[in-house]
């Protein structure tokens, strides 16, 4: 059977025609409606979700260590001088905040994407910052996760300047409903988030390759750093990313996330995190609104539960969303 796209109404506001989904949407019939609060800490708290990971045999950075406490730093600092490599995170962090890629490190302190050496003290300092709560979603006390620094599929070499690329897919009912390409650049300092300057690039569920892209909610044609060209990049071992992502929603009991994929060059597909509550910038980044696909998905009588059906079901529904855009909504 071939799925189709008909707007449930014809609401007059120009947005909301082109199938564009607000914050107030997205927070009361998406969040609310489908994520339980009592299932939240599952992936406000990156650490907490890394267990899930690991008992769910989902592919996960290594983590190095944990900081709880300020005398924790003197045993974490051994460690990173023996990583090399690492990245430090708030745990209940969000939109990239207090995020730290080390690319080296040595005695007198940690060095940056872009050749920036923070001394130790620096380095204790945001520490301490992240456990004071600077950066947590509630401004509570916070921890410190430190994990491996991922090395990203070598096809990133022409779109990424340091730091780790990510796939951001939303996956709604365990289908997974758009996606975007975050990648670092100079101004974002090896972060792939688009609050800290990454680039945004939208992915066709269906092919996996770039077909627009946004930095500051701009639309770009070439990376600010590198000048290549931005649409029409092809996502490396995209089916397996997609894959990924339809698993996870087995694995949490919410119906609506965000999931952030690293693909690496070892080990392919590797979950970096989830969010219960998923930006809408990828809106932006795909020059497409999300709420036709979210319509579809939300009508289906019965959801498959083999993931790779998902999987499928996921590209009929973007075939579906793509026929209703071209026919001029």
């Amino acid at each position: 059977m071939t799925l189709s796209y008909e707007p449930a109404s014809r609401p007059m506001n120009r947005l909301a025609r082109a199938g564009v989904l607000g914050m107030n949407a997205r927070n009361l019939d998406l969040i609310a409606a489908w994520n339980p609060r009592k299932s939240l800490p599952m992936v406000d708290d990156k650490i907490t979700t890394k267990d899930l990971a690991d008992g769910a045999g989902i592919p996960a950075p290594e983590r190095l260590a944990i900081i709880e406490h300020h005398g924790d730093f003197a045993p974490f600092r051994k460690i990173a001088e023996e990583a090399g490599e690492l990245v430090i995170k708030p745990a209940r962090g969000s939109q990239g905040g207090g995020i730290f890629v080390a690319t080296g490190a040595g005695p007198t302190g940690l060095q940056k994407p872009s050749g920036q050496l923070v001394d130790w003290d620096g380095v204790r300092f945001h520490v301490a910052n992240i456990l004071a709560g600077m950066y947590s979603l509630g401004g509570g006390r916070d921890r410190v996760l430190v994990e491996e620094l991922l090395k990203p599929h070598p096809a990133f070499e022409d779109v990424s300047l340091g730091g780790v690329p990510d796939v951001r897919v939303i996956v709604f009912r365990g289908i997974p409903a758009m996606a975007m390409l975050r990648l670092p650049t100079a101004r974002s300092d090896g972060a792939a988030n688009l609050h800290k300057g990454g680039v945004g690039a939208g992915v066709d569920l269906r092919t996996g390759e770039t077909n627009h892209a946004v930095m500051w909610d701009r639309p770009i044609e070439r990376h600010p750093d590198l000048q290549t060209p931005l649409r029409g990049f092809r996502v490396p071992m995209w089916e397996d990313s997609l894959l990924l992502s339809a698993r996870l929603g087995d694995s949490v009991p919410l119906g609506y996330l965000g999931v952030d994929i690293v693909v690496d060059e070892q080990r392919g597909p590797v979950l970096l995190e989830m969010n219960a509550r998923p930006g809408l910038a990828l809106q932006i980044a795909n020059a497409a609104g999300l709420r036709p696909s979210l319509e579809i998905i939300e009508g289906l009588d019965s959801i498959p539960e083999d993931p790779a059906r998902r999987v499928e079901l996921a590209k009929e529904i973007e075939e579906a969303v793509v026929r209703w855009r071209n026919r001029g909504n």
